[in-house]
């Protein structure tokens, strides 16, 4: 959405396509939490304070100028949905409030009170959005290729979800704006449509990848008592407001034996955190469930009801009295440092094909810093849209003929086809849970490759059933092709970093090795996915994380 307000502002005609529905769907409308952006308003602070935060989060691997446009240009946007009345969270005196966040050096994140973070930022951009002109909104449809014309793309083709008919969109110029892959694993914090189609969008039309073996966990995902209608990763701002304990099986904090320094100040990083609280699992000191329990039965009832307001209302009807009972959690994968490489207009190495938000590479390294999803893909949706809208004026677009063979596939159908394909993806998710989780193994990922190959076998020729509406049989074949090429990205990548780093551990590598201080990127060539290498750029505000 912010891509399309900017290149509609800057008189580009803009289709917003969404496979779901427009600005319901996808990653942002799932965060309940916070938004990194140095305003200062709390404590004194500085862009330059958020970057080395950022850097140091990284790993070392952080694309610098990327990281840096980030936290240079995040005040603005977080001050223009104030314009727009997004409803940040304000003291008595009218300054927004800024929360601690972990990984960070002083309260430096904003939100909207009772977990309304995400809804509130998405309902204020969808509202531009309906207001805007120049911008036409279609829901439901699912893009199945890019359509490449003289070499740069110049449209895409896909069918309509809802009656099945084949579509073929001319354009200057396209964003990809499709978010993460969490959906590749069993337990994942968001939206069902995020599988990483638009990563294997990209490979398929010659763009390269990078970092995809970077896989977020967030560390405190809500594993038991059941809970029903609430979002599994609410714990974390209360975590630190209120300093939420996380204890193994024989009640006793353990982060700290991790070297961690966490005394007082909830503010381990997650990747950290997720490593301390799978290995203490794996030790035979983990809760009923297979995770930590995290307690604020310390905390008092007044206290409690302050910071949490209604939501314990809701915690009760799910059986959850925090004042008497801890719960359990456990990592559950929530963010991809990974994605599309970009250069600093957000443009692919694929003319006219550009990249916003979570699925563009290199801002955050091996490890994001927490708030900062948000942050940037309202500062690169900025930026994508404006070079979209200027590649789009002068740029020739696709015609018919360049899309004939994506027509017919985003229109063949194989009617004898039996394969449970929703089954398959199921599979696909355990594969990806057991062997290219938080810890792996090279006999792991080898494990898991040849699995993910056996898979692509059920795949078959093309799409069952036939172009109808709603057809989920169909759609998720095309979504388990998408799948199967982005699992199989990630997999390569974690067998050949050989270190464990930020969120890549490595069981048989457990230390970071300075010559892997490199960007692994990702290519197609004809059916076979090609591992290469690329330098990190730094630049002298590196020295900031030091």
């Amino acid at each position: 959405m912010a891509a399309a307000l900017a290149g509609a502002n800057d008189g580009a005609r803009v289709i917003l396509a969404d496979r779901s529905l427009i600005g319901r769907s996808g990653a942002t409308i799932m965060a309940q939490m916070t938004v990194a952006a140095a305003l200062g308003s709390e404590v004194p602070d500085d862009w330059t304070h958020h970057l080395a935060d950022t850097l140091t989060a990284g790993r070392g691997l952080c694309d610098a100028d990327l990281a840096q446009v980030v936290c240079e240009r995040g005040p603005t946007e977080i001050r223009q949905l104030d314009a727009w009345q997004v409803g940040w969270a304000r003291d008595p005196d009218g300054r927004i409030k800024q929360a601690h966040a972990p990984g960070h050096d002083r309260p430096r994140c904003v939100y909207v009170d009772f977990l309304a973070t995400g809804p509130a930022v998405a309902k204020t951009l969808r509202t531009r959005v309906l207001r805007r002109d120049g911008v036409t909104r279609i829901g439901d449809l699912c893009v199945t290729e890019l359509v490449l014309h003289n070499g740069a793309v110049g449209g895409a083709v896909g069918f309509s979800v809802a009656d099945g008919r084949t579509v073929f969109v001319s354009a200057g110029a396209v964003v990809l704006a499709t978010g993460g892959v969490t959906r590749l694993y069993r337990r994942n914090s968001a939206s069902a449509n995020m599988g990483g189609d638009g990563h294997a969008l990209a490979l398929r039309a010659g763009a390269e990848l990078m970092d995809m073996e970077f896989v977020q966990f967030f560390p405190i995902g809500h594993l038991a008592p059941r809970l029903v209608g609430m979002d599994p990763i609410m714990w974390d701002p209360f975590r630190y407001k209120l300093g939420g304990r996380l204890l193994n099986s024989e009640f006793r904090e353990f982060l700290n034996d991790y070297g961690n320094q966490e005394s007082g100040r909830y503010n381990v990083a997650r990747d950290r955190a997720t490593h301390a609280i799978l290995s203490e699992v794996r030790a035979g000191r983990g809760s009923p469930a297979g995770g930590a329990y995290l307690s604020f039965q310390h905390v008092p009832t007044a206290q409690l009801r302050s910071a949490f307001g209604p939501v314990i209302d809701k915690l009760a009807a799910n059986g959850i009295d925090l004042t008497h009972m801890p719960i359990e959690v456990a990592p559950i994968a929530h963010y991809h440092m990974g994605g599309v490489r970009v250069d600093a207009g957000m443009g692919a190495r694929v003319a006219g094909l550009f990249a916003a938000g979570e699925i563009v590479a290199g801002a955050n390294g091996a490890n994001r810093l927490s708030g900062n999803a948000i942050t940037e893909a309202l500062v690169f949706g900025r930026i994508a849209g404006r070079s979209a809208a200027e590649r789009a004026v002068a740029a020739e677009r696709g015609t018919l003929s360049d899309a004939a063979a994506a027509l017919d596939c985003a229109g063949a159908s194989n009617p004898a086809a039996t394969t449970n394909l929703s089954g398959v993806i199921a599979e696909l998710q355990s594969v990806m849970a057991e062997d290219v989780g938080p810890f792996r193994t090279a006999a792991g990922l080898a494990r898991a490759l040849a699995r993910l190959a056996m898979l692509r076998a059920d795949l078959g020729e093309g799409p069952p059933g036939h172009q109808g509406p709603y057809d989920m049989a169909r759609l998720d074949w095309f979504d388990l092709r998408s799948m199967l090429l982005v699992a199989e990205s990630v997999a390569r990548t974690a067998l050949s970093r050989q270190e464990s780093r930020g969120a890549h551990q490595r069981d048989d590598f457990p230390d970071t090795a300075e010559p892997w201080a490199i960007h692994q990127t990702v290519s197609l060539f004809g059916d076979a996915l090609v591992v290469g290498r690329a330098p990190v750029h730094v630049s002298p505000l590196s020295e900031l994380a030091s």
